[in-house]
This record gives C-alpha cells, structure tokens and sequence, in this order.
C-alpha cells in the first residue's frame, strides 16, 4: 500500500516537473532571460522539497513495516508462550494424575499386604490353636494311658483321676494293703511337650503338700538333663512314661512296708513315742517344715536384696554429697580469689567423711556445722 502510494507521489511529482518544465519552458521563451534564473531556482526548491517528501514517505512506510514485522514477531512469541503454558499445564495434570494413580496403587498394595499379613497371622494363630489342641490331646492321650497302666499293675489300689479343671495333680494314688488298709498316697501328673520346664517340680510339689501325700512322681516324655530314666529332683521323682510303672512299684512296696512298720509298732507306743514318729516319720511335718523353710528363704533373699539396694542408694547419696562439697569448695576458693574473702572452717574441715550413726537404718554426714541423715 505504502508503495503504492510512493509510485503514485513518484508519478504525480514526475507529472508536476514535466507540466512545470514545459511552463518553465513557456515562460522561458516568453520572459526574458533575466528572469529564466529566477525560476530555474524555484524549481529547483521544489524538487529538493518533493524529494524531502518522498524520503519521509519512505521513512514512514520503514517505520510501518517494522512495526508490521514487530507485531508479527509478538503474535508468534505469545503463541510460542501460550503453547509452553499449555504444555506445562498439560505435565502437571499427567504429573499429579500418575501421583495420584501412585498413591492409589500404593494404597491398595498397602491394603494387599496387610491382607496377606491379617491371614498369616490368622493362619499362624490356627496353627497355635491346632498345635495347642494337638498338645493337649496327646497330655489327655498321655495321662489316660497312665491311668490305665496303673490300674492294670494295681488292680487293687484306688486309682482318682482329678477332672479336668480342677487345680491340682492329674491321678491320685492311694497305696491299699490286702486288708484293704491304706499304707500311704502317691501323686502322678504327666507332661507331654517338647521342652523340659523347671517350674513343673515347686508346683507338683504343692500339689503333694495339699493332699498330703508321701510320695509325688511326674511322668514327662521330657526329662532332665543327664537323666535317661528316672532321677529325684528336689523331693520329686521325675521318670518316663516307659520307666513309671516300674518306678511306681518300687515305690508302692517302699509305702507298704512302712505302713506295715508303723501298724506292728502301733499297740506299743507311748505319748513320747507317738511324738517322736510324728517328728521323725511323719510326712505331714516335713512338709510343713519345709514349707516354712522356704518362706524364710525367700524372705531373708528378699531382705538382702532390699539391703544391696540401700546400700547401694546410700553410697550414690555419698558420692552426691562429696560432689556438692567439692564443688561450693572450688567455687569459694575461686571466689576468694577474685575478691580476697576469709576462710571458712566448713569448707577447710577435713571431716567430710561419712560415718555410721547408732541408726543402724541412717547414714549421717557429719559436717563442722550440721549432721545431714541420709
């Protein structure tokens, strides 16, 4: 359009110089040649005029185009920019649709694996529960074979199951003399696990001390160790399930005869006497004494502990002291350095040391001012 617009000035100008050439001309050969001069400078203006005209056109039709190419180059900036954005826009929705598919994979995997974990620990607490039924059926297996092979070796003993729930032994064994006397009473609990556990013997043993019974076997497919067969452990016989029988009647004539003892020596005996078998043969006694003994035990073991942990507060309460002292003696000295303070007797004494009071249950430190019970 611009060119277009210089083409026509061109021409127009082109048109203008050739009419006013031929005017000029005219004029020329009309006026005198004085005035030819006067002329050919004005034309000459007015060409340098339209020519000045032609260089702003020019100018403005630069200007236009760059403005043109600017506006171009802008248009296809903002749609470079726009088309970034729109990417951009589009890798943030991709990016948090994959974190939320991520975090939805997670959680179901999450869910899957606790899943899996609930029914492994559902399986291994069948598997307890199976195991713990199985072990208790063979224990149930185990003492009714006991209680079998007892009556079939005694038929004339009285042989007590203890029902189930009740506290206490499994079998019950009372020891009967052909007269049909009672000579004496055996305890009997089976064991049947896989490890042997020291706390069986101190409770069987509190079974025998409630029945009163003289003699307490516990028959285990576990024994000991460095026992084959049977051994007596703490006032307990501890034997197989292959050994018990024989066990039990070596056991059995031991009761009979001392019960045959006692009967023969019954009709003779004074009240000395009847104190005397009491104090020496009487198994009520001894357990009771034994009993006694070992409450004792435990309480006098409790008191030395109690004891080493007095003791061991009193000597960190010692050390606290000794601590306390040293330091305010360090921070005195220091002190009166600095500031020339006197000496204090308290903190020069050399009686820091704790002694014992008459309370045997105190511990007193004795400073040059005060006494601190501990």
């Amino acid at each position: 359009m611009l060119q277009e617009r210089e083409e026509k000035i061109d021409a127009a100008v082109q048109k203008r110089v050739a009419a006013e050439a031929a005017n000029i001309e005219k004029e020329a050969q009309e006026k005198a040649r004085g005035s030819l001069s006067v002329e050919i400078q004005d034309l000459k203006n007015q060409l340098a005029e339209t020519a000045l005209q032609r260089d702003a056109a020019q100018k403005a039709e630069l200007e236009v185009r760059t403005r043109a190419r600017e506006l171009d180059e802008r248009a296809r900036t903002l749609d470079l920019e726009a088309a970034r954005k729109i990417d951009a826009e589009r890798q943030k929705i991709q990016e948090a649709a994959a974190k939320r598919a991520d975090e939805q994979y997670q959680l179901k995997l999450a869910e899957k694996e606790k899943q899996i974990q609930d029914a492994k620990k559902a399986n291994e607490e069948l598997k307890r529960k199976l195991e713990q039924g199985s072990q208790q059926l063979q224990g149930e297996v185990l003492e009714l074979q006991l209680e079998e092979m007892l009556r079939s070796a005694f038929p004339t003993d009285q042989i007590e199951a203890v029902p189930k729930g009740v506290n206490g032994a499994d079998l019950i064994h009372r020891v009967l003399s052909r007269s049909g006397r009672v000579c004496g009473m055996i305890v009997w609990e089976s064991k049947c696990t896989k490890a042997w556990s020291e706390g069986w013997v101190p409770k069987l043993k509190d079974d025998q001390r409630k029945l009163a019974a003289e003699i307490a076997v516990l028959v285990s497919e576990v024994l000991p160790k460095d026992c084959s067969t049977f051994i007596h452990l703490n006032g307990i016989w501890v034997t197989s399930s292959q050994c018990a029988i024989s066990l039990g009647a070596v056991l059995r004539m031991q009761l009979m005869q001392i019960a045959s003892a006692r009967a023969g020596a019954a009709g003779a005996k004074q009240k000395s006497e009847i104190l005397y078998e009491y104090v020496v043969g009487s198994t009520e006694l001894r357990h009771r004494v034994e009993a006694i003994a070992e409450a004792f035990i435990g309480m006098q073991t409790g008191l030395q502990e109690e004891k080493r942990a007095v003791q061991r507060q009193w000597a960190r309460r010692e050390k606290q002291i000794e601590q306390v002292i040293s330091n305010t003696a360090g921070m005195y000295g220091e002190l009166q350095a600095l500031t020339g303070l006197p000496d204090l007797p308290a903190l020069t004494a050399s009686t820091h040391e704790p002694e014992a009071s008459d309370d045997r249950n105190a511990v007193v430190v004795k400073l040059p001012s005060r006494e601190l019970p501990l």
